[in-house]
């Protein structure tokens, strides 16, 4: 109860920033409150509050934020921010840059060109790359095909938050079953013909499914897999889980359980389907028979961010590469995001990307070029660029941010008004993102910490506290 008594008083800030992303027009519809008020898993449906407003709210509750509105006063803020950004008893160092969102006039910077690996805040340029390149409209096509040769062709179109079972349309993950398929697929034979059998054609994305700048203890961690354009629950091995093993060939488990569900479907018209899948080419001469449509690409992305999927990330990339003409590969997606990355004026020196989902240990980024990213994204005049900071977890409420900023904690002010990604690697912690302050302006930020192994805690701590102090200015 106490829980969900904080998440109601968070309600109001926490819209307050969801509509700073949007056109100022736009208001947000009272189902939101309810949905954030039932407190739904986050994991299998995010809150309201990180979705676009769909409808008017009358009369306003919530009014947009005044460009009169204060801003913090550097030499006021710096002192603050530096005394939350350490360690207990020393050890480790910090860097960070806040700009106002309005002017992108930097409010304090300590180390802004230290370049260090910036872990999942990498997805913040991925985000904004599939958001820039892709219509966040679009939905991707899983199909069978037939080619009259005995053979139904599963094609992978880039889903790999495919579900094993029915079509769940209110989710994000799960959103085309395969058992969906299956049945779809059953109802479009003959029932005079077959036997049948199922190949998967996977060919969709191109190149080495792992990236070689993975660490092997990542991949043996579950941290990625083999990455193809179709997988069940990106490719984790329990469906109804976000974490433990990953399967080793998520295309040919997605296919298997695309072919048992066809079997059971098949028998009850008297069609037989025969043995395991196989890999193979959706022939020139076949047409399709059935498909499942996936979530939408702008719900993908906000999974992608409110969770943190690696895999997820890594297949979106690759699908925009295609769709802005480079190849759909890894080396394809992480070409798209450094020029993303230039596109928006992010500064070049230090930036390095080695993937997709900020695994590689190749990616090496500053704070003030994910300060200068998050700056350009709200600034767009691109609504689907953006709507990108609404699809941020909230801090204390969603996603990576649900268990941190919590009442006990002393970044407790943070909560509900706190959008941002975090990052975590061994000896590494980030958090960039936005703030409201309490005058009204509207912030981005990116806080770092390198050499903290095994203080992850203490130094999370610190950031989570550096971005409440900006919440709660004043400053002035």
């Amino acid at each position: 109860m106490k829980r969900q008594a904080r998440r109601l008083t968070a309600v109001l800030l926490a819209v307050v920033l969801a509509v700073l992303a949007l056109p100022l027009s736009v208001r947000v519809i009272p189902a939101a409150v309810e949905e954030l008020a039932g407190g739904r898993d986050a994991e299998v449906r995010p809150p309201a509050l990180q979705r676009p407003p769909a409808g008017v709210l009358e009369p306003g509750v919530v009014s947009a934020l005044s460009d009169s509105a204060p801003q913090p006063v550097p030499e006021v803020l710096a002192p603050l921010l530096d005394a939350e950004l350490h360690l207990p008893g020393g050890g480790g160092r910090f860097t960070g840059v806040v700009r106002d969102a309005a002017t992108g006039a930097v409010l304090y910077s300590n180390g802004p060109d230290q370049a260090q690996a910036p872990a999942s805040n990498l997805k913040l340029l991925t985000a904004a790359a599939v958001l820039d390149t892709l219509d966040p409209r679009d939905r991707l096509e899983t199909t069978v095909h037939a080619a009259g040769d005995g053979v139904l062709y599963l094609r992978g179109g880039g889903d790999v938050l495919l579900g094993s079972g029915p079509s769940e349309t209110d989710a994000v993950r799960g959103h085309a079953g395969l058992s969906t398929l299956a049945q779809e697929t059953a109802a479009a034979l003959d029932p005079a013909s077959g036997p049948y059998s199922v190949a998967v054609d996977d060919s969709l994305f191109e190149g080495p499914p792992l990236n070689p700048s993975w660490a092997q203890g990542d991949l043996d961690a579950g941290e990625l897999a083999p990455v193809y354009p179709l997988a069940v629950n990106s490719a984790w091995q329990d469906e109804g889980l976000q974490a433990g093993a990953r399967d080793a060939d998520p295309a040919l488990r997605a296919a298997e359980a695309f072919t048992a569900a066809l079997a059971a479907a098949a028998a009850e018209r008297g069609i037989e389907v025969l043995g395991g899948p196989v890999r193979a080419a959706v022939p020139d001469s076949a047409e399709a028979v059935a498909s499942v449509p996936s979530a939408t690409i702008a719900e993908q992305v906000e999974h992608m961010l409110v969770l943190s999927d690696n895999y997820l990330a890594e297949a979106l990339a690759r699908l925009a590469s295609a769709a802005s003409g480079g190849p759909a590969s890894s080396d394809g997606a992480t070409a798209l995001l450094a020029a993303t990355a230039d596109r928006l004026g992010v500064p070049g020196g230090g930036l390095r990307v080695g993937d997709a989902a900020g695994l590689s240990v190749d990616n090496s980024a500053t704070p003030a070029q994910l300060a200068a990213l998050l700056s350009a994204v709200a600034a767009s005049k691109r609504p689907a660029l953006a709507g990108m900071p609404g699809l941020l977890p909230v801090a204390g409420l969603s996603g990576t941010l649900e268990e941190r900023f919590v009442p006990d904690a002393a970044a407790a002010g943070g909560a509900g008004v706190v959008r941002a990604k975090t990052g975590t690697l061994s000896a590494v912690t980030a958090l960039s993102g936005y703030v409201v302050t309490a005058e009204g302006r509207l912030l981005s930020f990116s806080l770092m910490g390198s050499g903290i192994e095994g203080r992850t805690q203490e130094a999370r701590d610190a950031v989570d506290r550096a971005a409440a102090v900006l919440a709660a200015c004043g400053c002035r």
